[in-house]
């Protein structure tokens, strides 16, 4: 009897509501539900990484996110277990290699009805996973100083606080090292 077996970087993750979340890289199918929900997404200071200067998702945007550049960008999606561009997105996690650099910056939006039920983690995961099978020294992202559960998720995986110029008024830049002891 065949397995049934999903694709690489996808996996079911079972909320503690017993709700399904099907964790997988974004299609281009997913554009227009992610802009459908993308004001549902938080924490606001943080969707500004993925949209226009209006804090909108644009077509352009939501055009550009559904279609990452493999070798320097994995964009994943906790959406319901649907076809893409039919189920609706629950959380968006971004990896993305800065050019000339051996670091990736790190984004996380997520829906208030799945925020501390895990899926954040789960992300954070994956996106740590994806930089150390690409050999980064680090990845760092930013946080709002008042989420308190995203900067206890950080330091429970490693990621410590840095003062770095350049990071917005409000924000904290949480950064892990990658490279081996």
């Amino acid at each position: 009897m065949p397995r049934n077996r999903l694709p690489p970087w996808h996996e079911e993750f079972v909320l503690p509501n017993r709700r399904a979340i099907l964790i997988r890289p974004i299609r281009p199918e997913d554009a227009a539900p992610l802009q459908g929900v993308f004001g549902l997404l938080g924490p606001d200071e943080i969707r500004g990484a993925f949209a226009g200067a209006d804090g909108v998702l644009g077509d352009g945007e939501a055009a550009r996110l559904a279609r990452p550049d493999p070798k320097t960008e994995l964009v994943l999606v906790g959406a319901e277990p649907e076809p893409p561009g039919e189920a609706m997105i629950a959380g968006l996690a971004r990896a993305r290699i800065v050019p000339g650099t051996r670091q990736a910056e790190y984004a996380i939006l997520l829906g208030s009805y799945v925020a501390g039920l895990g899926l954040g983690r789960h992300l954070m995961q994956k996106l740590v996973k994806w930089s150390r099978g690409r050999y980064l020294d680090r990845l760092y992202g930013d946080t709002p100083e008042s989420n308190a559960p995203m900067l206890d998720l950080a330091a429970s995986m490693g990621f410590r606080p840095s003062l770095e110029p350049g990071v917005p008024p409000g924000l904290i830049r949480l950064v892990l090292d990658l490279t081996p002891l």
